[in-house]
């Protein structure tokens, strides 16, 4: 597959603007003519890589910052929203779409918002059947919505509080001695805080008594939950500032919003601190992305491995893109992030033919598939069923299917990949987003016809779906 055009007209324009230079002064440094730099600003032309060259040169940037990522999460939230009937009349190109994400983002995400808005509104007024309960709040995002966005559009990575970990990390030695009693010991030598066992229910996990300076753990935890408690209750205590100043930025519409997102981020800060970034990448290098050795040589969780594989997108030292997920039986989708230019569903449930489904008639065992997508794009994925108890035989059990996985093009950087045909075209599986947006016409696991398609019905014929789509 040709690699795709660079148009970052918008990212030119603002390094432009940050360095207060004129087009005239800005093209004459990079060695290009004026009328060329502008039209690159606007993204009449892609920008080649002699001028990349003499951007990370004239003006050391890191050339990271210039990936499509931002711009992909973009498209793929605009082509669903767009799939939408209502825009049955108005069918903007790939062309068109591509333009909207990298030239004004902002109005992409006003128009994600409206299209929220309608879509909660829709719901609403479905399900009352009596009265119609007058409130604005049906045109607001939930809180929960506002801050899964947030993460989204941040690439799942917050520069501040993983820096600030990884040093704690190294002050601690984690990774290099008992990260749990090196975290018990500073929170009582810095903080006064004493860890002591929980005798409450085991539904308690967690409970902090800022009077008494007492940390309390339930005592079912096992080695890697407590690891994670602990490290929350440093970020509670230590990061105050920088998690405010975040939120702050952020700009929710609720305080309920800010403070779904504070959970958030301690949590992001405590897997950081658990599995500090240059270690835990150097470490996944090392062992070529095994979740199950990286868990084992941090003390972690494979949930938390799969996860914090997904955040590694510090700029200048990224980690192979890759995408992660955690769904629950009845197929929602509880945690989702892809560094990788697959993007999820924002609606409905994901495509029934991915192998994170079939983790659950496996437990125990990782199940592997190399997938194609209708774009012609193919990856590597991986699966595996994980449980979750929080007490004894009578406490219930959670079950969820954790999915990772990557571009075909970085495969061989798996272990996963070892023995699997990637150039042969019949050894992919094809597989869509969701449904909804899925354009395949001949799929026989289709659960609802695509939103933007016609159907044609034959009562005198039934092939595996009821209708044809045209």
């Amino acid at each position: 597959m040709a690699p795709s055009k660079l148009f970052i007209g918008r990212k030119i324009r603002e390094l432009r603007e940050a360095n207060k230079a004129t087009q005239a002064v800005f093209a004459e440094r990079l060695g290009i003519s004026t009328s060329y730099l502008n039209q690159i600003e606007n993204n009449q032309r892609a920008v080649s890589a002699s001028v990349l060259l003499s951007l990370a040169e004239k003006f050391r940037v890191d050339l990271s910052a210039f990936s499509g990522s931002d711009s992909d999460r973009l498209l793929s939230a605009l082509s669903e929203a767009l799939a939408d009937p209502l825009f049955d009349v108005l069918s903007p190109g790939s062309q068109e779409l591509k333009l909207v994400a990298q030239s004004a983002p902002a109005f992409a995400h006003a128009l994600l918002a409206c299209h929220q808005a309608y879509r909660r509104n829709s719901e609403q007024l479905a399900s009352i059947d009596d009265q119609m309960v007058r409130t604005d709040s049906f045109s607001e995002p939930t809180p929960y919505e506002e801050v899964r966005d947030f993460f989204h559009f941040v690439d799942n990575y917050i520069d501040d509080l993983d820096m600030a970990a990884e040093s704690l990390a190294g002050d601690l030695r984690i990774g290099e001695q008992d990260g749990i009693a090196a975290m018990a010991e500073h929170l009582e030598k810095r903080h006064g805080v004493r860890v002591a066992s929980s005798g409450e229910g085991s539904e308690t996990l967690r409970r902090y008594d800022g009077k008494a300076r007492v940390l309390y753990l339930s005592p079912y935890l096992d080695s890697a939950s407590r690891a994670f408690q602990l490290a929350f209750q440093i970020a509670a205590l230590e990061r105050r500032t920088e998690v405010d100043a975040i939120i702050a930025r952020a700009g929710f519409r609720t305080a309920e919003a800010g403070d779904i997102c504070r959970i958030g981020l301690r949590n992001y800060f405590a897997g950081a601190l658990v599995l500090p970034y240059g270690r835990f990448l150097a470490a996944a290098k090392e062992v070529r992305h095994d979740i199950e050795l990286l868990a084992a040589r941090f003390g972690a969780s494979l949930e938390q491995v799969a996860h914090r594989l997904s955040t590694l997108q510090r700029p200048g030292h990224k980690g192979v893109p890759v995408f992660f997920a955690r769904i629950d039986r009845a197929g929602n989708i509880t945690k989702r992030h892809s560094a990788a230019k697959l993007q999820f569903a924002r609606y409905g449930a994901a495509c029934p033919l991915w192998n994170a489904y079939e983790a659950f008639e496996t437990p125990g065992r990782f199940v592997r598939q190399l997938a194609e997508m209708p774009d012609g794009a193919r990856y590597l994925s991986i699966a595996t069923e994980i449980s979750k108890r929080s007490g004894g035989f009578a406490a219930p059990q959670r079950r969820y299917a954790i999915a990772l996985g990557c571009e075909i093009s970085h495969a061989d950087d798996f272990v996963y990949a070892d023995g699997l045909d990637l150039a042969g075209r019949a050894a992919f599986q094809p597989i869509g987003i969701s449904c909804r947006i899925c354009e395949r016409l001949n799929c026989g696991q289709r659960a609802v016809p695509p939103l933007k398609r016609r159907l044609r019905v034959d009562p005198d014929m039934r092939a595996v779906l009821p209708y044809a789509i045209t």
